[in-house]
């Protein structure tokens, strides 16, 4: 799990995928599936900062800093490039780089320390809880989206995303006991980062991906109009189960009383995340 870095180590590269297989003119006016694509590019792509932050938070304890910076990263880095690459393919006059530097100019201005939770064991169900989100959204772009390649991108995204998941909860559970976090603080991680999924830098990287794809248009959408048409798309195949028995993991509830939770906690999540 923590072998030295080497191109090898990621579980698929770009050369996988064929962009010259897109069938490019029945895509080019599809808005709503360029800004799915778009936003989740910029965001992946300013992984390295967020990275910076993680592992200063995280000093002294080797096993987490190396994964982060020697696989985490480089997976998510790779995201933003596979990306970019399939935008660059499908809306070649979409300047991706300009949108980006806009994007990251507000983007890192929330990637600092103060943005972490107060302990470490917190920090990890927050970690969670992304990927959650993470894993989630491919899983909905995957199935809202029926070109080939874009399909095939999303679900290579979309397991290695499950993967982190898998390590931030085995992170979780090491600093659960020596911090001693009790299910009161666990809950109170958990929701402050299930409330912010719909704000800061999925909204700042939506904004941005609009207003660089509209702009020149005579009549450009507003971005409420956006939003709700994107998220209406992505409500139809979003996987609300899968993401509230995520969250619920570090809770820790056992098999009976998380399957008694799951159902009532499902109408709240999809509230407060698809609303």
């Amino acid at each position: 799990m923590h072998d030295n870095p080497r191109p090898a180590d990621l579980r698929w590269h770009l050369e996988d995928l064929d962009f010259t297989a897109i069938d490019t003119v029945r895509l080019r006016e599809r808005d709503d599936l360029f800004l799915l694509v778009c936003s989740a590019s910029f965001i992946e792509s300013g992984t390295d900062t967020y990275t910076r932050n993680l592992v200063d938070y995280f000093s002294g304890d080797a096993e987490v800093g190396d994964w982060l910076s020697q696989h985490w990263e480089p997976e998510e880095l790779q995201h933003g490039l596979a990306l970019k690459t399939y935008i660059e393919h499908v809306w070649p006059d979409f300047d991706w780089d300009g949108a980006y530097a806009d994007f990251f100019t507000e983007y890192s201005k929330l990637c600092t320390t103060d943005e972490l939770e107060p302990t470490r064991g917190q920090e990890m169900v927050a970690r969670c809880i992304v990927e959650m989100g993470t894993t989630t959204y491919y899983q909905a772009l995957n199935a809202v989206c029926d070109e080939p390649v874009l399909r095939d991108l999303t679900w290579r995204i979309r397991t290695d995303e499950v993967q982190h998941y898998k390590h931030f909860y085995h992170y979780f559970l090491k600093y659960r006991e020596q911090e001693g976090l009790h299910r009161p603080k666990v809950i109170a991680a958990l929701w402050r980062r299930v409330a912010e999924l719909r704000q800061s830098d999925a909204d700042i990287a939506l904004r941005h991906a609009a207003a660089w794809r509209f702009r020149g248009r005579a009549q450009p959408p507003s971005i409420d109009a956006v939003s709700k048409q994107i998220y209406e798309l992505m409500s139809t195949q979003y996987p609300i189960e899968l993401a509230v028995r995520m969250a619920l993991k570090p809770l820790l509830l056992g098999a009976r009383m998380q399957r008694w939770a799951e159902r009532p906690l499902a109408a709240v999540a999809r509230r407060v995340l698809l609303n």
